[in-house]
């Protein structure tokens, strides 16, 4: 059977239907679908089954939907792009499930900055999650309340640029003034989004992508460590430390390692998670320190 222009023009138009609607949150009964479109049922099958198939859509009593994470970040021109993709695909070999998914996830990552395999339970906090992600797609300024050990204090202003997370726990980086900080999402409250829009520093986007912890200060801390014994495997095979530089191989097995920080509390964890097989070289006091800490531990036990 021969397709004519206005097939393809509907096909077009109810595809690019049915992707609004799953971006919106909306749930999709085929049966339904299908009336509305005087189709049958198979072919609204077929658009959700196959056409669709690179789409995280989860199917629950009957209809589909689009996973919680990824409702609203379609723009309207990214919605008909997917429909003119989705209905067009037969055509096209090269246009495999793979291939769209991997446009779909890098349109949507442009927002999101993952480190790590675990992610943390936002429950509660998937609509201001999806603001967040949108002013950040769009530009655009933000003001919020942000609850700190010392009471709730106001931010306004910020420019967003990434939801990162890290170790399992999200954070918002953001540009206060012209400092690049990190929020702990789920400590942010009362999100206002401006129509004010700011033009986004590629440069903040490199430093996102480069930086291996979420301690976003500009001054860093050069720490110099020796690992030995079976420590000096685990750090060749990953960085346990911040920006961690392998600087020398000792003979006897061991290593001369540095890393800059943000902060010192970035670095002593790690270092008193590899007693006794690593000793801080530098900053000259740190490792005494350290020291007296574990000792006042030790004698408060």
């Amino acid at each position: 059977m021969t397709t004519t222009p206005t097939d393809r023009d509907s096909l077009g138009y109810r595809l690019a239907h049915i992707l609004r609607k799953l971006n919106q949150g909306d749930k999709i009964d085929p049966q339904a679908l299908a009336a509305e479109f005087n189709v049958n049922l198979r072919t609204i099958q077929r658009d959700l089954n196959d056409r669709f198939a690179f789409l995280p859509l989860e199917k629950v009593a009957g209809s589909y939907q689009l996973h919680t994470k990824f409702l609203g970040q379609l723009s309207l021109s990214d919605v008909e792009q997917f429909a003119s993709l989705a209905g067009v695909r037969e055509l096209f070999p090269s246009l495999s499930n793979d291939f769209l998914r991997d446009i779909f996830d890098s349109r949507l990552q442009t927002a999101l900055l993952v480190k790590g395999h675990h992610y943390e339970d936002l429950a509660g906090k998937e609509t201001l999650f999806r603001q967040l992600e949108q002013a950040i797609l769009r530009q655009q300024k933000i003001s919020y309340s942000y609850e700190k050990p010392e009471g709730s204090k106001s931010y306004t202003g910020l420019e967003p640029y990434k939801l990162v997370n890290h170790d399992g726990i999200w954070y918002l980086a953001a540009k206060d003034g012209d400092k690049l900080k990190a929020f702990t999402l789920v400590k942010i409250d009362r999100l206002q989004v401006s129509g004010v829009h700011f033009e986004a520093d590629p440069a903040v986007g490199k430093t996102l992508a480069d930086e291996d912890d979420i301690w976003l200060n500009e001054k860093k801390l050069e720490v110099v460590l020796k690992i030995t014994g079976p420590a000096a495997n685990y750090f060749r095979r990953r960085k346990w430390v911040a920006n961690q530089v392998i600087e020398k191989e000792l003979e006897d097995g061991g290593m001369i390692v540095s890393a800059r920080v943000a902060h010192v509390n970035q670095i002593l964890p790690t270092v008193r998670h590899w007693i006794p097989n690593i000793r801080i070289i530098s900053p000259e006091g740190l490792q005494a320190e350290m020291g007296r800490e574990i000792q006042a531990y030790l004698a408060a036990q």
